[in-house]
């Protein structure tokens, strides 16, 4: 099994920002997929960004706020979240497919596509 380690949650104001990082004790960034996910209070999960051969998705919802990066050396993988909104509000996870992203053909925007979640962070956005 691949251990990842969250980070980076924590409480921030509308229009503020956080980054998360999810790092391994392998190089699981370029041997495994690692995506991005949450589920707020009343929602359905969400995956919010992943990378994928054809390049990166995000979701709706987050376009144009998140974006995500790795670093192979550090085996971590980073969600960088900007302008955050109370919806934001959520614990976040990163989670990873056994596959590295660049033989995921196409965008996997269902949850029930991933492994289960792991503990996550809490992301809290308050006004």
């Amino acid at each position: 099994q691949v251990q990842l380690v969250e980070s980076g949650g924590g409480s921030v104001q509308a229009g503020g920002s956080l980054k998360l990082s999810c790092v391994t004790s392998r190089s699981t960034v370029s041997t495994y997929c690692l995506g991005w996910f949450r589920q707020a209070p009343g929602k359905e999960r969400e995956a919010l960004a992943h990378a994928y051969l054809g390049g990166t998705y995000y979701a709706d919802s987050v376009t144009g706020r998140f974006s995500i990066t790795q670093d192979n050396a550090k085996n971590t993988a980073s969600l960088h979240m900007h302008r955050l909104k109370l919806e934001d509000t959520a614990p976040s996870s990163c989670v990873a497919l056994p596959v590295p992203c660049a033989v995921v053909s196409a965008p996997l925007s269902a949850p029930a596509s991933w492994p289960p979640w792991g503990p996550g962070t809490q992301v809290t956005v308050s006004s």
